[in-house]
């Protein structure tokens, strides 16, 4: 029967899978920053699964331990899925990285011909706390935007797919 892990456990899974501490470290305040987003949402009377976005904040980055490419979302799904784990923690992991990635660039990318794409409220808070994340902590969107903008280039499909999740965020807050 597939669960959504305690957080001991699922910091027990990433030590296991061989994430580095400073994954885990990352993966950690990632995790605290969306539940702070989702608590401020969840004020707002919109329903939001708090237990999911923390441990789906806490295992995103799994795949990070095979690889350190656009790949790794997809593959940290995969081994989300064999410790048997929630669907939902599954896809909060396989959609997190560059704010969503759809079938056609996915395909370019080597991953599966789907989309792979923040669908539900705990995937879109979870996605959007990763890229406001650095080694130095917390960034403004602003910042964020910028660093993103610099790193992929300013008409990357991605900062458009980012600025879309942050709007969507930003009128539910």
């Amino acid at each position: 029967m597939s669960h959504i892990p305690s957080y001991e456990e699922a910091i027990s899974i990433l030590e296991k899978v061989g994430c580095s501490q400073i994954i885990i470290q990352h993966c950690i305040t990632v995790s605290h920053f969306a539940v702070k987003i989702a608590k401020k949402i969840q004020a707002k009377g919109v329903a939001v699964d708090l237990a999911l976005v923390e441990i789906g904040g806490l295992l995103h980055d799994i795949g990070r331990s095979k690889t350190h490419n656009v790949q790794h979302a997809f593959l940290g799904s995969q081994i989300v899925a064999s410790f048997n784990l929630s669907e939902s923690l599954i896809k909060i992991v396989e959609r997190h990285t560059g704010s969503g990635i759809p079938s056609e660039e996915a395909v370019k990318l080597g991953l599966p011909n789907r989309d792979f794409i923040p669908q539900t409220l705990e995937e879109k808070i979870v996605s959007y706390s990763d890229k406001l994340i650095d080694r130095d902590g917390e960034m403004s969107f602003k910042e964020a935007f910028f660093r993103f903008s610099e790193d992929l280039g300013k008409s990357h499909p991605a900062i458009k797919r980012f600025k879309k999740i942050h709007f969507e965020l930003m009128q539910i807050l």
